[in-house]
């Protein structure tokens, strides 16, 4: 004969002689949970389920869960909840957190040590393999240095300041039209100022 035997209450495992006794005070003060399995106090039944089983509504995306995994689906796994871009540590909500990390990994910064325009999403790749040798230090034309440095810098413009770059016909217009302006003050101020000094010559 085993001498050890499980309670089917609570799949305890006790002595056989004892089981009898064991199985009756199981009964009377246990109940297995409907919703878990797990064997409770019958006084502490109704607790056990408001703290535990109930369904309540997290606060911030309104969808509706057991009591026992709200604090982890707010920490983890709520759509609303608020999280911080690694690249520039700006707080949102976790469901704009891809489109966000999307557009702002993309945006440039000079490395100090290279010159050079990197994008924030290969900062710390960049940060690892970067020796701080500049471009013609390493046999790249002056040509193709100014040129990518260009590139580099009207990239950064275009990201951070977010404007588009006037037509070169727009640009020019504006300048021949600012010149003719500049030569009618200064004609105009010369023919006043010969004026008066004939004037002043036909007193004396």
């Amino acid at each position: 004969m085993n001498p050890q035997a499980s309670a089917v209450t609570d799949d305890r495992s006790v002595p056989s002689k004892n089981i009898d006794l064991h199985y009756a005070h199981c009964s009377r003060n246990l109940e297995r949970c409907k919703h878990c399995g797990d064997m409770v106090p019958k006084r502490h039944a109704k607790e056990h389920y408001l703290y535990t089983h109930a369904s309540v509504s997290c606060s911030l995306c309104s969808e509706t869960m057991e009591r026992v995994i709200l604090a982890v689906h707010r920490g983890e796994n709520c759509p609303q909840r608020i999280v911080t871009c690694k690249f520039c540590e700006f707080p949102l909500p976790a469901i704009d957190l891809l489109e966000h990390q999307e557009v702002c990994g993309n945006r440039t910064e000079l490395c100090h040590l290279c010159r050079r325009y990197i994008r924030l999403r290969e900062r710390n790749d960049h940060e690892a393999s970067c020796n701080g040798v500049s471009y013609n230090s390493v046999g790249v034309s002056d040509n193709t240095v100014t040129t990518s440095r260009r590139d580099d810098a009207r990239a950064a413009e275009r990201e951070e300041g977010g404007g588009e770059r006037r037509p070169p016909e727009e640009v020019s217009q504006r300048r021949v039209l600012f010149t003719i302006a500049i030569t009618g003050i200064a004609v105009l101020l010369g023919s006043l100022f010969f004026q008066r000094k004939t004037g002043n010559s036909e007193m004396h």
